[in-house]
């Protein structure tokens, strides 16, 4: 398979310290292991882009440590990662968010 590079909206790392912020407030410390493990699984979407299902229109995969999917789509040989969201909340709340950074790229 063919290596892709990463990129993140600057949306999708404003949702990574969002989530940062939340696990430190629950326990700290727990936000820097939060960004080092998701960090990991997006750095995995070098090797693996593409091959996760499609969610809302978006490619999705599910963190291994965190109850959070990285919503991406691959553009010619880069994986554009456009939202790191929590999976505990509304599925419509998720919709209306990837739709609207839709929305926003394409303007």
């Amino acid at each position: 398979m063919k290596s892709v590079e990463v990129s993140l909206l600057d949306e999708a790392l404003l949702d990574l310290e969002a989530g940062r912020q939340f696990y430190d407030g629950q326990d700290p410390g727990v936000g820097l292991y939060f960004l080092e493990s998701v960090f990991e699984d997006i750095q995995s979407l070098r090797n693996t882009a593409g091959v996760h299902p499609i969610h809302f229109s978006y490619q999705r995969m599910l963190t291994k440590r965190f109850p959070f999917a990285v919503y991406y789509e691959v553009i010619d040989d880069t994986a554009r990662v456009v939202a790191v969201l929590d999976m505990r909340q509304n599925p419509n709340g998720i919709r209306s968010i990837l739709d609207w950074r839709s929305i926003q790229s394409d303007g």
